[in-house]
């Protein structure tokens, strides 16, 4: 499996090539997108009203206004590196790193949870947060 290397809205994206070959995969890879340019209405179309995202000992995102007030009040990403993407069934998880244009890195794990596992809706996003420096 190779790299690939491109470039989105400014934002330098580095993922495994595989990720356009599983309708899932490249689903979850659109969503990271999404969430990194704060493209909302891909967000909002793929994402349950009553949504909730989980930042691990740090904070709770309940519902759909809150997701979008939180993503447009996070810093700019400049770089996402995506290192795996796992599916299976109505769950999947997406690690990597996320460089900000403070120059600040997070590294990450997002465990989610869809309405139903043929279903592109996300009802629940767990994420583990490491600061890297």
């Amino acid at each position: 499996m190779g790299t690939m290397h491109t470039e989105y809205q400014g934002i330098k994206i580095t993922a495994p090539a595989d990720c356009g070959n599983a309708p899932k995969k490249k689903f979850l890879y659109d969503f990271i997108m999404a969430a990194a340019t704060n493209d909302f209405h891909f967000i909002s179309e793929h994402a349950s009203d009553d949504i909730c995202w989980n930042i691990v000992n740090d904070n709770s995102i309940q519902g759909l206004e809150e997701l979008a007030n939180t993503l447009k009040a996070a810093p700019k990403i400049t770089e996402v590196e995506i290192l795996n993407i796992i599916t299976h069934g109505k769950t999947a998880s997406v690690n990597g790193t996320v460089k900000f244009e403070d120059h600040h890195t997070d590294s990450f794990c997002n465990v989610y949870t869809f309405v139903s596992a043929g279903n592109n809706t996300i009802k629940e996003i767990i994420s583990y947060i490491i600061k890297m420096d």
